[in-house]
């Protein structure tokens, strides 16, 4: 699994790191992932790599908390 959103597939861009003198040397632009529990559609939870977008959209199910009563 490499740096990638296992919902909308947003993976690192390539871009040019420009310094003062304005020379260009090639950098990455990595999205924020973050590793979140998931509730599958069949109601499997398991932990994917989101980015912060889905998460902040609703993209992801988050699963219910069972309260044990003893």
């Amino acid at each position: 699994m490499g740096k990638q959103c296992e919902i909308c597939g947003k993976k690192a861009m390539v871009g040019n790191l420009v310094s003062h003198s304005n020379i260009k040397t090639k950098r990455r632009f990595n999205p924020n992932l973050q590793a979140v529990r998931h509730q599958g559609e069949d109601g499997v939870v398991r932990t994917i790599n989101v980015c912060t977008r889905c998460l902040r959209s609703g993209a992801v199910t988050k699963p219910v908390v069972k309260d044990v009563e003893e």
